[in-house]
């Protein structure tokens, strides 16, 4: 797993995730280190708005890599925390440029994003519930605020994916493009923003960013307690098991 941090350019900073045998999974390393590029472009004078993409034209991130550990103490927590931008206010726009798809923890990563971008051969998705997984990275506190309870709650329940197209719709992405487009006019729209005021940018995007934060980590005691007790379920083995093995599950 690698992330790929460079300037795309003139104040604009470009991270590519690139895990492509995964499918650009993150794993709790690349989780780690996600966290640490956030918070040095957070505080780098030179940086005014981050793109975020994913290497290669089939995934933009499919979530956690589940076939690493699956526990959840609080240290987990904290650091899908920093590298979800789960419940932290941050002061840069981030720019998605969705190359390909963005299911569970990937589109997790997306409700942390301003202005999103989706190639038209994308799909999203929320399959944890399928697999026995509580979404731990923010989208039952945020989902429903972005799009609306009603498209939140078809997400999040059936587990289904949706086309690009379905998903401007609810409002999850801005615009659909051709994929080849994607990046280019993802970096344009950056471009557009760092061209503008940096501190009246970074204000706005501060105030809106808090409101958010302070909503998630209200919540955080009880995503804590919901997400034990999904992992302590009889379901999880079943469902991480049935995973691994490419099979349906069967809860009985």
């Amino acid at each position: 797993m690698t992330l790929h941090v460079k300037e795309a350019a003139r104040h604009v900073a470009l991270i590519t995730i690139d895990n492509q045998p995964k499918r650009n999974a993150l794993s709790r390393a690349a989780m780690s280190e996600l966290a640490a590029v956030w918070e040095r472009l957070g505080a780098s004078e030179d940086c005014r708005c981050v793109v975020i993409t994913g290497a290669g034209d089939k995934a933009f991130c499919s979530g956690a890599d589940i076939s690493g550990d699956l526990s959840a103490p609080e240290e987990t927590a904290q650091l899908i925390d920093r590298g979800l931008l789960k419940a932290r206010q941050y002061p840069k726009p981030i720019v998605a440029a969705v190359n390909g798809d963005c299911a569970g923890g990937g589109v997790e990563l997306l409700l942390s994003t301003d202005i999103r971008l989706a190639a038209d051969h994308a799909r999203f998705g929320l399959p944890e519930v399928k697999w026995s997984i509580y979404p731990f990275g923010g989208a039952t506190v945020k989902l429903a605020q972005q799009i609306g309870y009603v498209h939140a709650m078809d997400l999040l329940l059936t587990g289904r994916l949706v086309t690009a197209e379905f998903a401007a719709g609810i409002g999850l992405v801005n615009r659909v493009l051709p994929a080849g487009d994607v990046l280019a006019a993802s970096v344009q729209t950056a471009t557009t923003i760092a061209a503008n005021s940096p501190s009246a940018v970074q204000a706005v995007k501060t105030q809106i960013s808090a409101g958010i934060a302070d909503y998630a980590a209200s919540r955080e005691a009880l995503e804590q307690e919901l997400g034990d007790r999904v992992r302590g379920s009889p379901h999880f083995a079943e469902g991480v098991a049935a995973f691994r093995e490419k099979r349906q599950p069967r809860y009985g």
